[in-house]
């Protein structure tokens, strides 16, 4: 196995052992960049530093060190998280030289845990959008095929995990961005509950919506940079097949999806069945009416608050109006500005919104809790990837249908009720594009969630490296 196809874990075995060093590895994976620039994952890198850095690690022993979790693996940061070594644009020309004062508390945890900062991922502007098609940092293609977009907004993290030039990245999640992305790219993507990890030092959309999550080539690698991110204990609990429960929500989650995606969602769930699996079938009662009444008041109520606060704490003298005047991208730049003038979301109706919330939590609990299950399993996105361009509107079974409500149509419920999901690659459609399967859990299961999406994993064939 060459250096960079490593997983995460198998890197970080390798370099305990010795049988690899962090400079090696380290060149391995610049290598591996250096061949894929056409991808377009990056916004910025220092590769001389991160050559350095690993020399040192090598040097210090610290990957022998069993408290350095991560000592000597490059990791990526979505270009939305603070560091003090690269700016922090979020991928829009107002922060292009922004210098933040501090890492990010996230980005600090695995830097204490010894990773290296391998550099800052492309994104879609400030990560309102599924594409990463942006027009002032460029598009981000999917290395499966270069024509079709990574998703997003952490489609530069995905990509780059996908492409073999990092084993693990750091994204960020309101509705779909760690997740989709993931799945489209075919690696995995983890949505914590929200306030599992800090926000601090992440330009923000929504302190309700928000979080960050881990992208890797395993659940696995998934676990690991959960511990390393909140203080979890390593390792997960072993999950036997027989005898789990999850749900299957047809009307909501599979119904008008892409042929090939529900040809595989099928063989499948009749997969988990022979194994064991009770299948449970049945819709949360009335998720869709509300998450509709729940997903774009908040976020947009509180990009007028978050945002502004984030420029004050790190003393940027920008406001939210000089921000917007600047935008590349037209769909963000129109989100962003119907916000500044008299058709901003009214307090009104985002008041209106946080107590639909409250409901939509409660009906996702009492489903859970009434059939007794362990987890939702779905399509992450009933659709593969599209080329890159289709902004508006995308096929779908011979229908152009719009692009941002369809990518995100599984992945949003779960993000309003803020309880945790992960992605993980399910194979790939005739064309050679991933799928991803999409499992959803009761509120702070985490790790029991990464444990049965583990358990599924392992069903599954591994995933092929895409070509390069």
């Amino acid at each position: 196995m060459q250096a960079a196809d490593m997983t995460l874990t198998q890197a970080r075995a390798a370099l305990a052992a010795k049988t690899l060093s962090a400079a090696e590895y380290a060149q391995a994976l610049i290598d591996v960049q250096q061949a894929q620039t056409s991808v377009n994952a990056w916004v910025s890198r220092d590769n001389d530093a991160l050559l350095a850095a690993a020399r040192a690690c090598d040097s210090g022993g610290w990957c022998q060190q069993a408290d350095k979790a991560l000592a000597g693996i490059p990791i990526a940061l979505k270009d939305n998280i603070d560091t003090l070594s690269l700016s922090t644009s979020g991928g829009t020309p107002a922060l292009k030289e922004a210098q933040p004062l501090h890492n990010a508390p996230l980005a600090q945890s695995l830097f204490d845990a010894g990773a290296l900062l391998a550099g800052k991922t492309n994104m879609h502007e400030l990560a309102f959008g599924i594409s990463t098609n942006n027009a002032y940092t460029g598009a981000t293609r999917n290395p499966w095929h270069h024509d079709m977009i990574a998703g997003g907004s952490s489609g530069g993290s995905a990509a780059a995990v996908a492409a073999r030039m990092v084993p693990a990245a750091l994204g960020t999640d309101t509705g779909a961005s760690v997740r989709l992305p993931a799945a489209l790219c075919g690696v995995v993507g983890f949505r914590p509950t929200v306030g599992r990890y800090s926000g601090t030092g992440i330009i923000p959309i929504s302190h309700t919506r928000d979080t960050a999550g881990p992208i890797t080539r395993s659940v696995e690698d998934a676990a690991l940079m959960d511990s390393v991110l909140c203080g979890a204990a390593l390792g997960l609990d072993k999950i036997d097949l027989k005898g789990l429960r999850l749900g299957v929500p047809r009307m909501d989650f599979y119904q008008g999806a892409d042929v090939e995606v529900l040809d595989a969602m099928e063989a499948l769930l009749a997969q988990l069945s022979r194994a064991g699996v009770t299948l449970v079938e049945g819709d949360v009662a009335g998720m869709s009416a509300l998450n509709a009444q729940v997903g774009f008041p908040v976020a947009l109520y509180e990009l007028t608050v978050d945002l502004p606060a984030y420029l004050a704490h790190n003393r940027y003298k920008l406001t939210l109006a000089q921000i917007a005047e600047k935008i590349a991208s037209p769909d963000v730049a129109g989100i962003v500005g119907s916000q500044l003038g008299d058709q901003a979301m009214p307090r009104a109706a985002y008041e209106a919104a946080l107590k639909a919330r409250v409901h939509l939590q409660a009906a996702f609990a009492e489903h859970f809790a009434s059939h007794r299950l362990d987890a939702l399993v779905f399509p992450t996105t009933i659709l593969p990837a599209r080329p890159i361009g289709q902004d508006e509107t995308v096929e779908l079974n011979g229908v152009q249908v719009p692009t941002f409500p369809t990518y995100i149509r599984n992945t949003d419920p779960g993000s309003n009720a803020g309880i945790p999901g992960i992605s993980i690659p399910m194979g790939l459609t005739k064309a050679g594009l991933p799928l991803g399967l999409e499992l959803d859990g009761p509120v702070s299961s985490d790790r029991r969630l990464m444990a049965v999406a583990s358990a599924i994993e392992a069903l599954l064939p591994p995933m092929p490296v895409p070509k390069r």
